[in-house]
């Protein structure tokens, strides 16, 4: 794989994501971004879930995971570096493709009445995801201003990371809330934004 391939790696799952999280709400005509999780637009028995899961949330997951285990190539020996990008890889790109795997039930089951065991691992994997990945950027973050040209990376790194906590504890507080699906969007806005953004700071430090 070359430089500029590797490059563009986020910049497609990023793509990927937003298709995929845009077309699912198409699916149904009260469907809202606001108030539902993104989770069931892809639920099982959604008449499109399938097509959303293994063209979109898959591909998209394991885009990220693959360049974000690459990434600490590009940059000097760090033990936090390696932690928090692999970090992303398992806990973002890794579990993207796990909780695809394992959809929530139809409707994903918010009163959690005899769940299934895919409602179950999606749960604890969406749970995870958003619990470790924002503490990666932050790790991350607190390193990212030895490396070259590294100063605004680590303040924009820094700066996703918190907001992307502050929307995690918006979206935990009130987990039935009527506002979930927009801090849940907010919450993966900032990691793809991020994502993105670093592909472009590694395509300006090693070319």
């Amino acid at each position: 794989m070359t430089k500029q391939t590797f490059f563009l790696l986020p910049l497609i799952g990023a793509f990927l994501f937003a298709i995929a999280t845009l077309l699912g709400g198409l699916q149904f005509p009260d469907y809202s971004h606001i108030s539902q999780y993104i989770s069931e637009s892809y639920a099982t028995g959604t008449p499109y879930g399938n097509y959303l899961r293994y063209l979109g949330f898959i591909p998209s997951g394991i885009l990220i995971a693959i360049f974000a285990f690459g990434v600490p190539r590009f940059l000097p020996k760090s033990k936090r570096g390696y932690i928090g990008f692999f970090g992303v890889a398992i806990f973002y790109g890794i579990a993207t493709v796990l909780v695809s795997i394992f959809p929530c039930d139809a409707g994903c089951n918010n009163a959690f009445v005899n769940p299934s065991i895919a409602q179950l691992i999606h749960n604890l994997l969406a749970l995870l995801t958003y619990l470790i990945t924002p503490f990666c950027l932050i790790l991350i973050g607190t390193k990212a201003h030895h490396w070259p040209k590294g100063v605004t990376y680590a303040v924009v790194t820094l700066f996703s990371g918190i907001l992307s906590s502050g929307f995690v504890i918006l979206l935990f507080s009130d987990p039935f809330g009527s506002f979930i699906g927009l801090f849940q969007r907010a919450i993966e806005a900032m990691l793809l934004f991020w994502l993105m953004y670093t592909a472009f700071y590694l395509k300006k430090i090693s070319l």
